[in-house]
C-alpha cells in the first residue's frame, strides 16, 4: 500500500525524522530524541506537521440551521467572527463519528478541522446528511482537493512571539485572541493564513493553516527561527499528559461519548435537536473517564490493560504512556461509576495486579504538574 504522504513529507526526511505509517500516512513520528522534543514544547517551542488533518469549509446561507442538527455541541455559541468550538459528530446510535473544531466566520462560513483517518467518512457523512435535510451546504475539502491546505501546530510558552517573528502581519490582529479563537490574515509572506490559538499539547501556542505550496517556505522559515520539529511521539505523550482524547484509541464509534469524558462536548439542555440526540440520552452515562497514576515498578500502562477497582468492577486503560514530565506511568481510563478520584485500583500488566491512584484530569497544563 502506497502510503498518503503531507506537503512537508521531504522537510521531515531532509531533517532525519523517523517515519512510519499513521493510519496511512508517512508521518514523523520523531527527529532524533522524542523526550527532548517532548520538553521543548512544554518549556519553550516545538511545531507539529500536521497537514494530514482535514480542514473543510461548509458555505451558504442555511449552513448554521445545518450544523445545529450535524454536531452534539451547539454552533449557536458562536456568534463572534472567529470564535471556535470543539464538537462530537455522532452517528445516529449516539456513539463518536469523530471529534472535530468548527470556527465561525460568517453567517454563509463556517470551518470544521476534522481528523486524518476519518476524513474521508466524515464527508461522505457530511454530504449524506446535507443531501437528507436539503440544505444545500456548499462543502468544500481542503486537503486533497484543487486549492489544497497545509496545517502547522507551533505550541509551548514562546510560540506565538516565535509566530510573530516568522509572520510579522500576523501580530496586530492575532495578539489579542484568547483560546479557542481565530483568526485569518491575508497579507503575509506565505499567503493567506487561519491562525487559530488552539492545540493538542496542554500548551499555549497557535495552529496555522495556509496554501499547501507554502509549507515547506513557512516550515523553514519556523525551524531558522529557533521553532524545534515534533514529531508523533512527543504529540501524544503532550496530549495524554494533557487529558486530551485520541480518536480511535480513547473513543471511537463503538463508545458513547458520555462514558469517554465527552459530556461537556455535548449540549443536551438545549431544545435543539441533532443527530444521536435521543441515543445518547437512552444510553445515558455508564462509566467515567479518569487518570491513573502507576504507583508500583514493574511496568508501563497501556491502551486496554483491565483495571480492577475495590469493589471487583473493572474498567480499561484507553491510552498509556510514561510522562517525560512527571516521570511516571500515566494513563487515560474508562472506568465504573463507583471509583472516585483518590482510590487505589490495581491494573493488570501481564501476570502481575499493580496498584495505580485515580487522578482528576489532566496530568500537566501549561507547564505545570497537578497532581501529586
Amino acid at each position: 500500500m502506497t502510503l498518503k504522504a503531507t506537503p512537508l513529507n521531504s522537510a521531515h526526511r531532509a531533517a532525519g525524522a523517523k517515519m512510519v505509517d499513521f493510519g496511512g500516512w508517512d508521518m514523523p513520528v520523531n527527529y532524533g530524541s522524542q523526550i527532548e522534543e517532548h520538553h521543548a514544547v512544554r518549556t519553550d517551542v516545538g511545531m507539529f506537521d500536521v497537514s494530514h488533518m482535514c480542514v473543510v469549509d461548509l458555505e451558504g446561507p442555511n449552513v448554521r440551521a445545518f450544523l445545529r442538527g450535524l454536531l452534539a455541541n451547539n454552533v449557536d455559541k458562536l456568534q463572534v467572527a472567529g470564535k471556535a468550538l470543539y464538537s462530537c459528530m455522532l452517528n445516529p446510535q449516539g456513539f463518536v463519528i469523530d471529534d472535530l473544531i468548527v470556527y465561525f466566520f460568517n453567517e454563509n462560513w463556517f470551518r470544521l478541522v476534522v481528523n486524518a483517518g476519518t476524513a474521508e467518512g466524515d464527508v461522505a457523512w457530511i454530504e449524506a446528511q446535507n443531501a437528507a435535510t436539503g440544505s444545500g451546504v456548499k462543502i468544500t475539502q481542503r486537503r486533497d482537493g484543487n486549492d489544497p491546505m497545509a496545517l502547522i501546530a507551533v505550541q509551548g510558552p514562546n510560540a506565538r512571539a516565535k509566530v510573530w517573528e516568522v509572520l510579522p502581519t500576523t501580530k496586530d490582529a492575532s495578539e489579542p485572541l484568547k483560546p479557542f479563537n481565530a483568526v485569518i490574515v491575508n497579507d503575509t509572506a506565505f499567503g493567506e493564513v487561519m491562525v487559530a490559538r488552539t492545540g493538542y499539547t496542554g500548551e499555549d501556542g497557535f495552529e496555522l493553516a495556509f496554501p499547501a505550496s507554502q509549507a515547506d517556505a513557512l516550515w523553514n522559515a519556523l525551524l531558522a527561527a529557533g521553532v524545534k520539529p515534533a514529531g508523533l511521539g512527543a504529540r501524544d505523550t503532550l496530549r495524554l499528559e494533557a487529558g486530551m482524547n485520541l480518536y480511535g484509541q480513547d473513543m471511537d464509534d463503538t463508545v458513547n461519548p458520555l462514558d469517554a469524558g465527552l459530556a461537556w462536548t455535548i449540549d443536551l439542555v438545549s431544545e435543539r435537536d441533532f443527530i444521536g440526540k435521543a441515543a445518547l440520552k437512552a444510553l445515558g452515562q455508564n462509566a467515567q473517564y479518569v487518570g491513573l497514576i502507576l504507583r508500583e515498578k514493574g511496568g508501563i500502562l497501556r491502551a486496554h490493560q483491565k483495571v480492577v477497582a475495590a469493589s471487583g468492577t473493572e474498567g480499561e486503560i484507553t491510552s498509556g504512556t510514561f510522562s517525560p514530565s512527571m516521570q511516571q506511568a500515566i494513563a487515560l481510563a474508562r472506568v465504573p461509576m463507583d471509583v472516585a478520584v483518590g482510590d487505589t485500583v490495581h491494573v493488570e500488566i501481564r501476570d502481575k495486579r499493580l496498584a495505580a491512584t485515580v487522578i482528576k484530569l489532566p496530568f500537566v497544563r501549561n507547564g505545570k504538574i497537578l497532581v501529586a
